[in-house]
């Protein structure tokens, strides 16, 4: 079965998903899946219900990419939020320089160079980012303790992990728990 593949930009959450579905259904689209970001549709568009799909999508925040290197940053990003955020198994945040290229299909040196040159931050400092808006979440719901947090984002010691926390908050993570105003960023601005 043929499927058509359309890349969809600032998908990062089951809920963004459900989104791409209702706005498929809506519009009586034919999908096999919606993954993040991307969905497999089951046919081609005409012109009309791409440019109906489009701007639907533009409504929720999403945009289509066409541009190639685009779509692997956006695959980058979503990989790495994926392996932050949705971990499929019980597997802990680990060796992405392994990870990202078994999930792309390209070096992790030239998707390193190209992200870096677009995003003008490195995959690594992304990662980082996305580990603290992880920590974030669950020191907001106060389950686990500090050193049970660091030991799930992959931290080698929990000092570490506040060491890091705090260069990028400016707060340690005990600072951070008592604070009521709780500063969460949608990982989508990340």
């Amino acid at each position: 079965m043929k499927q058509y593949r359309v890349n969809i930009k600032n998908m990062v959450c089951p809920r963004c998903i459900m989104a791409v579905q209702d706005i498929l259904n809506e519009l009586n689209i034919q999908y096999n899946d919606v993954n993040l970001g991307y969905v497999n549709l089951a046919k081609s568009l005409t012109d009309a219900e791409l440019s109906e799909f489009k701007r639907k999508l533009e409504d929720f925040g999403f945009e289509i990419l066409n541009d190639k290197r685009m779509k692997l940053i956006e695959q980058i990003k979503n990989e790495i939020i994926r392996f932050v955020h949705h971990p499929e198994c019980e597997e802990q945040i680990g060796n992405l320089t392994k990870h990202l290229p078994d999930a792309i299909g390209h070096s992790y040196s030239s998707l390193s160079k190209l992200f870096s040159e677009i995003e003008g931050i490195t995959i690594e400092k992304y990662l980082i980012l996305q580990k603290v808006e992880k920590a974030k979440e669950l020191l907001f719901y106060e389950e686990l303790t500090i050193s049970e947090i660091a030991y799930q984002l992959n931290y080698s010691s929990s000092q570490h992990f506040s060491r890091q926390f705090k260069s990028i908050t400016g707060l340690t993570p005990s600072e951070f728990s008592k604070n009521k105003n709780k500063g969460r960023n949608p990982i989508s601005d990340l």
